[in-house]
């Protein structure tokens, strides 16, 4: 027959699982940050796709077809901009210059294939948590 355990035995016990509980949240932490740096590596390298044009045509179909004037193309973190949004959310006639990576990418296939058409193209800060700037939308416009 085992022994009662002692309020030692239950101290290193509750100490153990406390520890563990530690171990766990940091290494969630640690996931996190490599996901988060990963999702940033591939939103910067990547890069249209090869039916980009069959690809917008269908979805501004759909969206004229249901009446709309505009279709949100894209989000993004504030973050990826290198100005953090702040040219964005000041409506900064230059914000464009803030774009990195598929963003700018996008961009430049919009100036150079779009705008041409009659196409228009904003972005604005779709929300603000903790007061800060946190996603970017990216519009298209043909209305």
């Amino acid at each position: 027959m085992s022994g009662i355990l002692s309020p030692k035995d239950l101290s290193l016990i509750s100490s153990a699982a406390d520890d563990a509980k530690v171990d766990e949240e940091r290494r969630e932490r640690e996931k996190k940050v490599k996901q988060k740096r990963e999702l940033e590596e591939a939103f910067m390298s990547q890069e249209l796709h090869p039916e980009v044009r069959d690809r917008i045509n269908q979805a501004v179909r759909r969206a004229a077809e249901q009446g709309h004037i505009e279709l949100q193309v894209m989000t993004f973190p504030a973050s990826y901009c290198n100005d953090g949004g702040r040219r964005i959310n000041n409506l900064d006639p230059n914000w464009p210059e803030s774009l990195e990576g598929f963003a700018k990418r996008a961009f430049q296939f919009y100036e150079k294939e779009l705008k041409p058409l009659g196409y228009r193209l904003h972005c604005d800060i779709i929300n603000f948590p903790g007061g800060m700037p946190g996603e970017v939308g990216m519009f298209l416009k043909w209305g």
